[in-house]
């Protein structure tokens, strides 16, 4: 999954990018609704690791269950 497709996801879940205010490859997301955050490295068309997604899923509060493609 790359950070665009993960991106995608999480905005329909309800999530938010904060707004950036240097430069670098990671990007912090909020979930609203729990008052979480993560930051997650955006490594352009490569694929994130599975175990990467789980954590930052985990660290917004999120259920896998619920993210997991269908």
């Amino acid at each position: 999954m790359t950070y665009r497709e993960l991106a995608k996801r999480l905005r329909e879940l309800g999530c938010v990018e904060i707004e950036r205010r240097g430069s670098g490859s990671h990007r912090k997301w909020k979930n609203p609704d729990k008052d979480r955050a993560t930051v997650i490295p955006d490594w352009g068309a490569k694929d994130l690791k599975l175990g990467t997604v789980r954590a930052s899923i985990r660290q917004l509060g999120l259920e896998w269950d619920d993210f997991a493609p269908r």
